[in-house]
């Protein structure tokens, strides 16, 4: 009961923070996932043991130049394509049985695009001819949210059928199909508020939201099995670390941004 009411204390005071920064101004949700960034980098860091703080200043200098300077659209496609790259290397590493070794500058390379890229697209998304789409990026997080909300809910209650019990053995593909089920209803409704995106479009980003971000918590997961923890750091308890809470969201942000792209919605 204890941890229950520390994990709910927790959970609040995280979505309070969230919704806090979106709706107070651009600049308060920029500096808060620039902190979240770096956050999840030092986590990462030191779960794969990469030594040298380098990769907090390439990720700054990534985030400072294409959120503020860079306004070639040639250069974001660009890191963009880099990003989904190293993502879709990342799924070998994945679902391969064989055990794998990083070097460092692989280490570094993911560091820097899978989880710096990540966050850097997840705070580009919301932006629009220099307007600032609040209810976008909200219902991307609410997306999340009600998928692994469900997922859990459906998998306690149904959950027979292991979806990768070699990482994750207490997901189930019952979970798993609950939890994208009631991600559509969620982005059926989201749609009478967010106009910016028509239904199908809602319902699209639903689905490739709940399947890349479902490989994303798989992906830290492997990490984490790897390095023999359970969570990625301690600063929220009940919870465990940053990179635990946004580990769906950064691996599915580039692909997010990609479908926005292809929905002539991002500039």
């Amino acid at each position: 009961m204890k941890e229950i009411l520390r994990r709910s204390i927790t959970g609040v005071i995280y979505v309070v923070l969230l919704l806090g920064a979106v709706f107070l101004s651009s600049d308060a949700f920029d500096f808060l996932f620039m902190a979240f960034g770096l956050a999840c980098l030092y986590e990462f860091k030191r779960i794969v043991k990469l030594r040298g703080y380098y990769i907090f200043v390439a990720y700054l200098a990534l985030w400072w130049i294409f959120i503020y300077l860079v306004q070639d659209g040639a250069l974001v496609t660009l890191l963009m394509l880099l990003t989904i790259t190293v993502d879709l290397a990342l799924l070998s590493f994945l679902f391969s049985k064989r055990p794998k070794e990083f070097t460092e500058l692989q280490k570094s390379i993911i560091a820097v695009f899978y989880i710096g890229g990540g966050c850097i697209f997840l705070t580009m998304i919301p932006y629009k001819d220099d307007a600032f789409a609040q209810f976008l990026i909200m219902g991307i997080f609410i997306l999340i949210w009600v998928n692994d909300t469900f997922a859990y809910l459906v998998g306690r209650a149904f959950g027979r059928t292991k979806l990768f019990p070699a990482v994750s053995p207490k997901k189930t593909i019952e979970g798993s199909v609950g939890g994208l089920i009631f991600a559509l209803v969620a982005a059926y409704i989201l749609s009478w508020y967010e106009t910016k995106l028509s239904l199908m479009e809602w319902m699209a980003m639903a689905t490739l939201i709940v399947v890349a971000g479902s490989l994303g918590d798989l992906l830290e997961s492997k990490f984490k099995r790897m390095a023999g923890v359970k969570d990625s750091g301690a600063i929220l308890p009940g919870h465990g670390g940053v990179w635990d809470r946004l580990d769906s969201l950064v691996f599915a942000s580039p692909f997010a941004y990609l479908i926005l792209n292809i929905f002539s919605y991002v500039s």
